[in-house]
């Protein structure tokens, strides 16, 4: 087709930016009202001496709503507090969770709270869902070339077979597969069951005491040094160590 030719003022173009444009004013407004509401709702928890895991979890909110308003720099501050009490209150679930707005917030440390979110997501029975996504977090994250996606996909599908039940077995797997599929045949040029299996076998894909090890290396690689909680104390304190 000649570009020269075609007709950008064509009115379909035209009504579908509009719609575009409005419907994402829409979204922005009702984020901006959501804020607010959860900005009037934490004073209320204040005056009324609420536990500090309730304002927590509204802050935690808060943050979300401001990475949707792409306000990251604001949302930092609020989650990555609400991590530290999520952590002393033992609440493992909404500190991955805080850990995934850290790395949605796209600021200089949001690898390392993908990390270890991740981290968090694999030692502790979470919401499969929310683990499969900080993993999937890494895929996007992960060049071609690199073995880290093949381990965090595999882990994926890994989780939902294990943890999640009834349809959101179904739907995780159905999921993490199509994700393990799309890094085998970007990382491995795969384009058969025969390939795919011997694929596998190469990266030692089959057998979670392998790849689950190798998926320290990459939350390391994330990580670095920038922890902020004491793994070997949380470890302490599991069932079984």
């Amino acid at each position: 087709m000649d570009l020269m030719s075609f007709n950008f003022d064509h009115p379909r173009l035209a009504d579908t930016a509009a719609d575009s444009v409005l419907n994402r004013a829409a979204e922005q407004a009702a984020l901006e009202a959501h804020f607010d509401a959860l900005r009037e709702r934490l004073a209320d928890l204040a005056r009324h001496q609420a536990s500090p895991s309730e304002i927590a979890d509204v802050r935690l909110q808060m943050a979300r709503a401001l990475v949707g308003l792409e306000r990251g720099a604001e949302a930092w501050p609020l989650a990555r507090e609400v991590l530290d009490v999520f952590i002393a209150h033992e609440d493992f679930e909404s500190a991955a969770d805080a850990c995934d707005v850290l790395f949605q917030a796209d600021q200089p440390q949001s690898l390392a709270a993908l990390g270890q979110g991740i981290w968090l997501a694999v030692t502790y029975p979470i919401d499969p869902d929310l683990s499969v996504e900080l993993l999937t977090h890494v895929v996007d994250e992960t060049p071609d070339d690199a073995d880290g996606a093949a381990v965090a996909a595999t882990t994926a599908l890994f989780i939902a077979d294990l943890r999640a039940q009834g349809a959101q077995r179904d739907n995780l797997m159905f999921f993490a597969s199509q994700i393990l599929g799309q890094v085998a045949r970007r990382h491995g040029r795969v384009d058969s069951q025969e390939a795919f299996d011997y694929w596998m076998e190469k990266l030692e894909l089959k057998e979670p005491d392998k790849f689950l090890v190798r998926l320290r290396n990459v939350v390391d690689v994330l990580v670095q040094d920038d922890w902020w909680f004491d793994r070997e104390s949380l470890r302490a304190r599991l069932p079984v160590n």
